[in-house]
């Protein structure tokens, strides 16, 4: 081939690429806007929508969190022009310094503020908003914003309900691409539980900006906007009026009050205390150090994050184990005298009452002796040939199927599991093969190495109940646009056949309505009409006067509530805790309370002396 021919093939194929060249650049310039618009979009600013957040009710309608109106004002700092601050100020109700000092910091914070807006005043009073909305011309690049923050109608469940605050950076970088530097989410509680339910959808404003950045027009008049998307409401199981009067009941006192619907897991009541008081959570950043200062910890969830001893209580678990093993009939009796003796002088102690006893009786009565025998039987149980070690971690795998032990799956965060020892726990402390029945006879009353949380306890009494299944204890019911997990409607069943829970039922009715005469240790809890089923614990605390601890559920036919209380250095499980569970009870099943003098030494009583502080 000749140069002349390359040559002239060369230029061809110039030619050739110029004209295709030259056609996609006629396409993208006048055929095609796609691109026209990308070069627009970068010439616009979006102003942000914040959605409403959604609206948390209680099992009845009752709002338990609502929406007010709060006002903050914001600046751009790349908008901002030369203001007189002297002005601004006397507008704003603030000092010159102050807003010297902030922008002082967004000048410094610049390159990491980029072109967002910032938020200077949060929640400024309505008026002086409006004082400034008159005159936000004078000031470029400063703007207000209406946003709804929480509001609380009724004083019920603060640390149930939880808080929304302003997310940090860790926030942000845990959640990217869903937050930015001014949004709010929940952090504890429902709140933070059903966060993607509540928050919503953001929208915004498109406007163009000019060379200077700033905002001249909407952006194709508001052809490209987005309008937010409102939360979705969430309703809760809980019964308000129910919260609210478990909250009274144990003002000035530490502890925790769960009542469940045992037909459903249903979650009626969930009182911690001492707790947060609902007027702290719209302004929570206001209060936070004060509430985190608190030596009692108002912020911690002991319905669900405290661990304690059961106490007297957990001798049903037994019972129900020793009846499933056949090492344990109700009508086998077992002598106390003041205690089960041991070994060389050792003694497990109890209360006087009659003995020997049956199986309601030790119940009625809580005889510590008698479960004694019962534990000692289920782990000398001839099956397992003298192997503790097998004979424990058979009793932890009955155990652990009550829920004890375990997270038990429900959708309130930060749940806890407690403790259930295993042979390990034990050929740790004491070795391999050098330990019995008697060296861990205080399981049997609840004590030793056993912690369960007061939702654990509750459970276990809708358990019994419901004669030998449990729903998963929730705080969310399914609604419009929000779904719950379908393992809350599953019954979950314990490794005890459904046979052996009326045996306990019996003993539990008969501690309740035998009367004080009779030996009936939780007398106080009666009422008249209401068929109440309880058992009384008294836990041992090494920190102080014995934890009081009782569970309950009524009627005993068809229940429709199972409770437990627990009360810090309260004493005998029927001084506090069984009295104020019985109180709850009497509130929900009959809308009333008749006990008026026991409902105000209730009310009255102070513990706060007795507890000692973190």
């Amino acid at each position: 081939m000749t140069t002349d021919h390359r040559h002239t093939r060369l230029l061809i194929g110039l030619g050739v690429a110029a004209a295709i060249l030259l056609a996609k650049l006629f396409s993208i310039q006048v055929l095609d806007d796609h691109y026209k618009a990308d070069a627009e979009i970068n010439s616009t600013v979006r102003e942000m929508i914040l959605p409403t957040r959604g609206v948390i009710y209680d099992r009845n309608g009752r709002i338990l969190v609502g929406n007010k109106v709060a006002y903050d004002i914001l600046v751009n700092p790349r908008e901002v022009e030369e203001f007189d601050t002297l002005a601004l100020a006397t507008v704003l109700d603030v000092t010159p310094d102050f807003i010297r000092g902030k922008m002082d910091e967004y000048h410094r914070n610049r390159r990491k503020i980029g072109f967002q807006s910032v938020t200077m005043l949060k929640q400024v009073p309505a008026e002086t908003y409006n004082r400034f909305a008159e005159v936000q011309y004078r000031f470029p690049g400063f703007r207000g914003q209406v946003r709804g923050i929480r509001d609380y109608p009724i004083n019920a469940g603060g640390n149930l309900l939880g808080y929304v605050s302003e997310v940090n950076q860790a926030y942000i970088d845990k959640h990217p691409g869903e937050y930015r530097s001014g949004d709010y989410a929940g952090m504890t509680g429902i709140e933070a539980a059903r966060e993607k339910d509540l928050r919503g959808e953001k929208g915004y404003h498109m406007y163009l900006r000019n060379s200077h950045n700033q905002i001249e027009q909407p952006y194709k008049d508001g052809a490209f906007d987005k309008e937010a998307v409102p939360g979705h409401d969430i309703v809760t199981t809980i019964d308000a009026e129910l919260q609210q009067y478990g909250q009274e009941l144990m003002q000035n006192k530490v502890g925790a009050i769960v009542a469940i619907e045992p037909e459903t897991g249903e979650i009626l009541a969930l009182v911690s205390s001492p707790g947060i008081d609902v007027s702290q959570l719209a302004d929570i950043g206001k209060y936070y150090e004060e509430i985190s200062k608190n030596p009692y910890r108002p912020m911690y969830n002991r319905a669900v994050q405290a661990s304690y001893p059961p106490g007297s209580v957990f001798k049903l678990v037994n019972g129900l184990v020793g009846l499933e093993e056949g090492v344990l009939r109700p009508e086998m009796m077992y002598p106390c005298s003041h205690g089960y003796h041991f070994g060389a002088g050792h003694k497990l102690g109890c209360h006087g009452h009659k003995s020997p006893l049956n199986m309601e009786e030790s119940i009625m009565m809580s005889c510590n002796a008698y479960y004694c025998y019962v534990l000692k039987n289920i782990l000398d149980n001839r099956k397992f040939d003298g192997d503790y070690g097998e004979a424990m971690d058979h009793w932890h795998d009955m155990v652990t199927s009550f829920g004890f032990g375990t997270k038990l799956g429900s959708d309130f965060p930060a749940e806890l599991s407690g403790s259930i020892p295993t042979a390990k726990t034990y050929n740790r402390a004491y070795g391999k093969g050098r330990w019995n029945s008697t060296t861990v006879i205080s399981l049997s009353i609840g004590q030793g190495e056993i912690l369960a949380t007061p939702m654990h306890l509750a459970n276990f009494c809708a358990i019994v109940a419901n004669r030998g299944h449990y729903y998963i204890p929730h705080i969310v019911k399914a609604s419009e646009g929000v779904e719950i997990d379908p393992k809350y409607y599953e019954k979950q069943y314990t490794k005890v056949s459904l046979e052996h829970f009326p045996k306990v039922i019996k003993g539990m009715w008969r501690a309740v309505n035998s009367g004080a005469g009779m030996g009936g240790t939780a007398w106080i809890a009666h009422v008249d009409g209401l068929d109440i089923c309880g058992k009384t614990g008294t836990a041992q605390n090494p920190r102080g006067a014995d934890n009081s601890c009782f569970i309950c559920f009524a009627p005993m036919d068809h229940p429709k509530i199972a409770i437990a209380a627990y009360v810090e250095n309260g004493g005998f499980g029927a001084t506090y805790a069984a009295p104020m569970a019985s109180l709850m009870v009497e509130k929900y099943l009959k809308g009333e309370v008749k006990r008026e003098d026991l409902e105000k030494r209730m009310k009255e009583a102070n513990l706060m002396s007795r507890v000692k502080k973190d």
